[in-house]
């Protein structure tokens, strides 16, 4: 049993170099891995990179390895409200007590490899290493595991994917990856390893050319969104979607998906491709993948901070999107799942990121938006700042500033219930950086279960 605590624990993972610094180099962390014994390589992994869609696909084919009777890990990142959610055991987030002997057993490792190098091991480098005994300690089946940043020279790239998945890829982190995303996709495809498969989802043509040749280097099978797997039908339902897919081994027919979203169906559809080509499809697996195992999985998956309703009366949305591309998509969503009228924007965005590129994609649907920050002040692009650049966009008039989270929060509940009056049913999405959409679910979460104990203790009295 450990004398540290939880609360110590994560104070000593936060000193060390922080996540979204990069560091080209895999010696550090296959140096850790060696001194644990290799965990990596005790089960098949399923390995996950792109610029959006890799949480939300990592949780989809989690739910249906579950449905299979499969024994889960799964290492996601970034985390919205803890850190232990980045490391889960069949979708549980590991216990803070467990969370805490992972890192007391591998410190030793730790200080080891730490003394061995010029810089220290990172928080994310020490973080995989904790998932990767984690679940070698379980033990699992598979481990579904994400991307930090990247992909040739990311941490989890010590490990070989037996199914290698690419979401969308897209730039982001330009000032790490490249500019372009034919330049993103080349460091990308470096977790594509030989003999194993590559499941693409939709990409453009010069991404899928980078990827396809890559596959082609390492001798690995190709399994593409639009031609092997794919959506062939998709309505929208109450409380999510109805979508058909044409998998690697059969249809299936009108599968009830309870997230909002066309780029959620196409994530649904990378992922139960990726489960086909681990398990293998058609007679391989003797109808082990059926379409009431794909009907009772995608049933059961949830995707926090990604379009999540976290209120009603008015409608308050969370939602992670930090890049135009995927601020396209929630925009997109927004339109087709809801009818807002009008729809306030909270917004908080990181400073590295194309914050002009996010605003202009939320314009069209935005009656005003109220500029925030969150508590990251590193990255997170002060309120003042972003309301300038929000003014360019939207006119001064639809324009707020409100540094505080809580305090922006509140307005545009006001605001989407006031301006409701007149034009029908108003609603808000608080959206910029997953860590403003981590804060927002924390303090509306904590304010409901407030809220809910004083009327409980009133009616008590």
């Amino acid at each position: 049993m450990s004398d540290l605590s939880f609360a110590e624990v994560s104070a000593r993972l936060q000193a060390r170099w922080p996540e979204h610094k990069i560091s080209p180099t895999l010696d550090r962390v296959r140096r850790l891995v060696e001194l644990l014994g290799d965990p990596q390589k005790t089960y098949p992994v399923v390995h996950l990179t792109g610029t959006n869609g890799k949480t939300s696909t990592a949780r989809m084919i989690d739910s249906l390895l579950q449905e299979a009777g499969l024994r889960t890990g799964r290492f996601t990142s970034p985390h919205l409200e803890s850190v232990r959610e980045r490391i889960t055991l069949n979708g549980e987030p590991i216990d803070e007590q467990r969370f805490v002997e992972i890192y007391t057993e591998i410190e030793p490792y730790v200080n080891v490899v730490d003394s061995e190098n010029e810089h220290p091991l990172s928080f994310f480098e020490v973080m995989t290493g904790m998932a990767f005994a984690a679940f070698a300690d379980a033990p699992v089946d598979v481990a579904v595991i994400e991307v930090g940043l990247g992909g040739t020279w990311d941490s989890t790239n010590v490990a070989d994917g037996t199914v290698s998945v690419i979401t969308p890829v897209a730039v982001d982190h330009a000032h790490i990856l490249g500019g372009d995303p034919v330049t993103i996709a080349q460091d990308k495809a470096g977790i594509i390893k030989q003999g194993g498969t590559a499941v693409i989802s939709q990409q453009s043509l010069e991404v899928f050319e980078v990827l396809l040749r890559r596959a082609a280097e390492v001798g690995a099978q190709v399994a593409r969104e639009g031609l092997e797997f794919g959506v062939t039908a998709r309505s929208v339902a109450v409380g999510g979607q109805l979508v058909s897919f044409k998998g690697l081994g059969g249809e299936y027919e009108d599968v009830f998906l309870p997230l909002h979203g066309e780029y959620q169906a196409h994530n649904a559809a990378t992922a139960l491709a990726a489960v086909e080509a681990l398990l293998g499809s058609g007679a391989q697996t003797e109808d082990r993948i059926t379409n009431d195992l794909v009907q009772a999985g995608f049933a059961e998956v949830t995707s926090p901070g990604r379009m999540e309703v976290v209120r009603t009366s008015p409608t308050v949305i969370v939602d992670a999107a930090h890049n135009p591309h995927g601020a396209e998509a929630t925009a997109a969503t927004v339109t087709e799942a809801f009818a807002f009228q009008p729809l306030i924007g909270v917004l908080g965005c990181m400073k590295d990121k194309d914050v002009y590129g996010l605003l202009e994609a939320y314009e069209p649907i935005m009656e005003t938006v109220v500029c925030t920050r969150n508590s990251f002040a590193e990255r997170s692009m002060p309120a003042e700042e972003l309301g300038e650049i929000a003014a360019e966009i939207f006119g001064e008039d639809r324009v707020l500033v409100r540094p505080k989270l809580i305090d922006a929060i509140d307005d545009a509940i006001r605001l989407a219930e006031e301006n409701a009056l007149a034009m029908g049913t108003g609603g808000v999405l608080i959206t910029g950086s997953v860590i403003t959409a981590g804060e927002a679910r924390s303090l509306l979460v904590r304010k409901d279960r407030s809220q809910q104990s004083q009327e409980q203790s009133g009616n008590r009295r």
